[in-house]
């Protein structure tokens, strides 16, 4: 018999469950009810749900809603209905389907925990997503932070989002709907491969489950040592940053000056401070001082840093990049790389 995993819910949490209809999220939902009503066991917790419209396939969409409606009705469960206009606001934000729908929906979770009308949002991602989002990070060429994937938990200021099925693969789910008699709704969209999580999900994975059964659990595996080696990073950078990285520029006569043009900012970090630093933790300290200026750096980015630095992280000069005092490097996101003779600076440049 399937049951919930250990939650770090408590009584009196105020819990509401995403669900499309599809099959995860409406065993999580039932997971949920069922672990809720049980008199020796129960959450104690105040159940609701959440359904979310993306309003992207007609007709379909809309009975999406309708079976959600009505199981909720069913099992007495609140239910809030959102419906959003993903295409529009896609275009409007120049974003992806998939990244104006994943947005939109948490805005919608993050509207309903600053109202206090949940303290915790469940959604049903399972460990096929995990191992598929590991796969696509790491196609994309992901740092060690993307490979991390579907975090289990997300602290927010008002409250939490929980992964509770992350261990459970889609079969699981679907097999103990199936001894529940209780139906689901299919996304037609799963299976257009014009996006790259179906490909992922119908070509690749199969390709890899027959060299290694195993490999969700693999690439789960390979996400929670991602986010171990994350947090301990994290913690070392926090405490050395405040050491390495300067404010500004240099002003004459000593001192700092953090005066700019409107919209621009400056830092720095001297070369004798950088040097002695092994090659993992300069290239991390490089991309959290560009961080700090609002720029995410690639790899290419900042290895070509590194070598403005006369600090090559392979130990190569690339005799594209340049390495004398007052050498300069323009790179993305109105960023700029200076060396001096004792500091490497960033900074942005203002645009109009």
């Amino acid at each position: 018999m399937l049951t919930l995993p250990p939650t770090p819910l408590r009584p009196g949490d105020r819990v509401c469950c995403a669900i499309s209809g599809g099959a995860d999220s409406t065993a999580l939902l039932l997971l949920l009810d069922s672990a809720n009503s049980l008199p020796r066991n129960a959450l104690g917790v105040g159940l609701s749900a959440v359904h979310i419209n993306h309003k992207l396939r007609g007709a379909e969409s809309d009975a999406d809603q309708s079976f959600v409606q009505t199981l909720c009705e069913r099992l007495n469960i609140p239910l809030s209905v959102h419906p959003v206009d993903t295409a529009a606001h896609a275009t409007a934000q120049r974003e992806t389907i998939e990244e104006a729908a994943r947005n939109l929906r948490y805005d919608v979770f993050s509207s309903l925990l600053n109202s206090g009308q949940a303290t915790h949002i469940l959604t049903a991602h399972t460990l096929d997503d995990q191992a598929e989002t590991v796969l696509m990070k790491l196609i994309r060429g992901a740092w060690l932070e993307g490979l991390s994937a579907i975090a289990p938990e997300i602290s927010l200021p008002q409250g939490k989002i929980l992964r509770p099925l992350l261990h459970l693969h889609r079969e699981d789910l679907r097999s103990y709907l199936t001894a529940q008699s209780q139906p689901w709704r299919e996304d037609s969209s799963n299976n257009d491969e014009a996006f790259t999580r179906n490909r992922v999900r119908h070509t690749v994975m199969p390709a890899l489950r027959a060299e290694n059964p195993s490999i969700d659990h693999t690439l789960s595996n390979l996400a929670e040592l991602a986010r171990e080696e994350e947090a301990r990073w994290n913690g070392e950078l926090a405490r050395l940053l405040p050491q390495l990285i300067l404010p500004g520029t240099p002003v004459r006569g000593g001192g700092r000056s953090n005066s700019t043009a409107p919209g621009e900012q400056a830092l720095a970090i001297e070369l004798d401070r950088l040097r002695p630093l092994d090659p993992a933790l300069r290239r991390r300290v490089i991309r959290a001082a560009a961080r700090q200026l609002g720029a995410r750096l690639s790899f290419d980015e900042t290895a070509r840093i590194l070598t403005l630095a006369g600090l090559p992280p392979s130990g190569i000069t690339d005799p594209t990049v340049p390495t004398k005092p007052g050498s300069t490097l323009k790179l993305s996101q109105n960023l700029i790389a200076q060396r001096t003779l004792r500091e490497l600076r960033l900074s942005t440049v203002a645009t109009t």
